[in-house]
Order: C-alpha cells, then sequence, then structure tokens
C-alpha cells in the first residue's frame, strides 16, 4: 500500500510518473534535463500496476483469483471512462448551432467506437466466468459492501445516454444517489442529469430532418395512403379472395390488428396519449424524421443519418447485453444470496434486463412501420435535389409542379446556391445541416 501513497517529488524516476510532465523547473528557472519521458512514465504504470490491491493478501490469506477480479472491474472502469469522453464529445457536437455534415461523420466514427468497446466489455465476462463459484466464495466476504451498483462512471453514463430516471429500479427501496455521498460525485450526477442527454440532443435533430417540410413532397400524407394501399393489397384484398370462412376471418382480423398498429402512429393524438402514458418516448415530429431517414436511406443525405440510428440501437442491445451477462454470471457464482451492497443480488439485477432501460426503443420498433420498397412514395425531384450529394445549377426542374410549389423550391435552391457561390457549371456539395 505504501507504493500508492508515496511522494511524487521523490527523486527517482519511478516515482515521478506521469506528474513530471508538466514541466519541472529547478532555481535556475530552467526545465529539469534530467527527466526522460518513457512508455513507462508516460502510461504512468507504476501507479497502474501498483493498484491491484488484494484485501484477502492483507489479511494474509491471499485468494489467487480475487487479483482477476480486481483486474477486470478496473478494466471495466477505464473502458468506461473512454466511452464516457466519446459520448461527451459526440453530445458537444449535436449541442453545436449548425450539425454539418464533417461532424456527423466524426459522429459515426466515435459512436462506433464506443459500440466496439462494449463488444469487449461483453466479452470480458467470459473472462471472470474462469473463476469458479469455489474461487470467488474464497474471498467474497472480502468486498464487504463494495458492490458494482456503486459504479458511478456506469451510472453517469447510463444518464449521459438517456436512461429515463422514471424507468430505474430502486436498489434496497432507495434512488441509486444515495450511494454517493462525495460533493463531487453528488455534482456530477446532478450535472450529468440537467445537461442535455444524448437521446434528447438526437430527438432535436431529427425534428429538423430535411423533407418533413417541403411544398412539393408531403411525406405524411403520402406515407398514410400508401399505408393503406399496401394494408388493402396485402389483407384486405386476399381476404376478399379467399374461400375458406376460417382463413378468411383470420386475414381480416389480420388486417385489423395492422390497421390499428398504423394508427397509432398516424394519428399524432394518439401518439402522443401513448407518450403521455410512458408507452413511446420521441415526440411525433422526430419520430416522422427518423421514419424519413429509415425509408429513404438509400438517399444520399440520408446514408449517414440512417448509419447513426443504427448504431444508437447497436450501442442500446451491447448495453443490455452486457446487463445480461453480468445477470447470468452473478446468478453462476452466488444463486440467490444478497448482494454485497445488500441488493438482493440477480433478483435486482435481472429486473435491470428490460425494455425500460432502453433509450432507443422507439428506433428499435420502426421497422414495425417501415413498407415494401414498391409502395415507399416516391421523391419529388426538388426533394432529390436537395437530398443529392452534389447540385448542378442548371439541374431542370420538375414540369408538373404546381406554380406555387416549384416558386418555392426554386426560391429555396436560389438561396441555395448563393449561399454556395455556384458559377457556370461548377459542382460543390451542400453542407447539409440535420
Amino acid at each position: 500500500m505504501e507504493t500508492l501513497v508515496m511522494s511524487m517529488t521523490e527523486s527517482s524516476d519511478v516515482d515521478k510518473g506521469f506528474c513530471a510532465m508538466s514541466t519541472s523547473t529547478g532555481q535556475s528557472g530552467k526545465e529539469d534535463e534530467t527527466y526522460e519521458l518513457n512508455y513507462h512514465n508516460y502510461l504512468m504504470l507504476d501507479h497502474i500496476l501498483s493498484s491491484q490491491v488484494m484485501q484477502s493478501e492483507l489479511k494474509d490469506k491471499a485468494v489467487h483469483d480475487e487479483h482477476l477480479f480486481i483486474v477486470t472491474h478496473q478494466a471495466y472502469e477505464l473502458w468506461f471512462k473512454q466511452i464516457l469522453y466519446e459520448i461527451d464529445s459526440v453530445r458537444n457536437m449535436f449541442m453545436l448551432p449548425v450539425l454539418e455534415e464533417t461532424k456527423t461523420l466524426l459522429i459515426l466514427n466515435r459512436l462506433s467506437r464506443v459500440a466496439l468497446i462494449l463488444k469487449l466489455l461483453v466479452d470480458q465476462v467470459d473472462i471472470l466466468e474462469t473463476m469458479t463459484p469455489l474461487d470467488f466464495l474464497e474471498f467474497r466476504l472480502q468486498l464487504s459492501s463494495a458492490s458494482g451498483f456503486q459504479s458511478l462512471q456506469f451510472r453517469l453514463l447510463e444518464n449521459k445516454i438517456g436512461v429515463l430516471e422514471s424507468s430505474r429500479v430502486k436498489y434496497n427501496q432507495q434512488h441509486y444517489a444515495k450511494v454517493f455521498s462525495k460533493p463531487e460525485q453528488v455534482k456530477m450526477l446532478e450535472d450529468s442529469l440537467e445537461q442535455p442527454s444524448l437521446f434528447q440532443l438526437l430527438e432535436k435533430w431529427l425534428e429538423r430532418t430535411p423533407g418533413l417540410a417541403v411544398k412539393s413532397f408531403n411525406f405524411w400524407e403520402l406515407y398514410k395512403r400508401s399505408v393503406d394501399r399496401w394494408l388493402q393489397d396485402m389483407l384486405q384484398q386476399s381476404a376478399q379472395n379467399e374461400t375458406d370462412e376460417s382463413v378468411k376471418q383470420s386475414l381480416i382480423e389480420e388486417y385489423k390488428k395492422q390497421k390499428e398498429s398504423f394508427e397509432s402512429i398516424l394519428d399524432e393524438e394518439k401518439y402522443n396519449a401513448a407518450v403521455a402514458r410512458g408507452d413511446r418516448r420521441m415526440s411525433h415530429l422526430a419520430f416522422k424524421g427518423a421514419l424519413l431517414i429509415s425509408l429513404y436511406h438509400d438517399q444520399p443525405r440520408f446514408n449517414q443519418p440512417s448509419k447513426l440510428l443504427s448504431l444508437l440501437m447497436d450501442i442500446d442491445s451491447l448495453m443490455t447485453k452486457w446487463r445480461y451477462n453480468h445477470v447470468m454470471m452473478v446468478q453462476r457464482m452466488i444463486g440467490s444470496k444478497v448482494g454485497t451492497g445488500g441488493s438482493s443480488g440477480y433478483q435486482y439485477l435481472r429486473s435491470t434486463v428490460s425494455d425500460r432501460y432502453k433509450v432507443f426503443l422507439d428506433l428499435f420498433n420502426m421497422s414495425t412501420y417501415l413498407i415494401p420498397r414498391g409502395y415507399i412514395p416516391p421523391l419529388s425531384r426538388s426533394l432529390k435535389r436537395q437530398l443529392s450529394i452534389l447540385i448542378h445549377e442548371y439541374m431542370p426542374r420538375d414540369s408538373d409542379e404546381s406554380n406555387e410549389e416549384s416558386d418555392g423550391c426554386e426560391n429555396e435552391t436560389e438561396e441555395r446556391l448563393q449561399d454556395l457561390n455556384l458559377n457556370g457549371d461548377t459542382h460543390k456539395a451542400i453542407k447539409f445541416t440535420l
């Protein structure tokens, strides 16, 4: 334990660690030339590698597998720190007044990194499970009241992604924040709740989806008509042509169920009522934006947004898998014993593996409302221009667009051209903001 509290000012390079990287000066005011930055110092390995203090060893009864237990959980916390670092950077980009295309690519890269880290954390449980229940029992009592529930970083991660406070399962009949008493910890938790979560920022971003307010393309009305036509072709028409009465009745019932399901999103009042009940979370306008992106994801300007929505679902799925693997491991190790922090152990953890902890559940349910490609309304020429990677000053317009629609779209296009300062036959990419 002495190595953890040793003074950083002692003469050896080993003890100087990374702190010596801040310019060290002597009486002459010059930099300390005796310090040499190397791999060991840069990573502060003396501090990291000396932080595996086995409680069983301190009591002269060293248990071999306690070392694995400590290293694994320290690795978890380091990866949590990296995930928070990435999520914070993504949230900061979403908070910009205008989210440019270059930023979208950077967001995709960082969220992909988060997903890969979470995959690693899911697989890391396998390493911990090389320890048998009897091995764990050898040092479990040494943990006293220490529990994974006390991981501040994981709570910050949940808050910053957007887990609802109302959805949380109480721990020992108390709010999870009760286990954190240090002022700096309480402050970090409060900040994570007061600042906009990734979910909230995504929702506002989706509400600005291009194509939701275009005169030449009334997406929602066209989508409603396409849904009706598809349901009639698929089910109602089949029911009318069916001679077997039982099969016919089954098709009619299926048609009614599908119709009712689509009505839950097509009728804004019904949708908002579902939000009020907690059955849905995303605003109706944001939902329409996500659906528009999902249906037209092959359009160049929707390609990256579509990948973004997919990545968010990946992250949600991986967090659920991590929770599940953790639950299974706990059941395997301690059965139905009370958890080290006083919780109900397995029973408590099992209750956290449900849709209530999924942040982007609305995106998962989006596929319920997708329709076959042949029924998806074709985009207007003017909207295609807006959603294309390249724009040309002399691109011909739709001949069948009304004057009012054409004037409105043309003015919008002219403004875009003026902003881009396009001349002659020059092709340039639009900074398309979502």
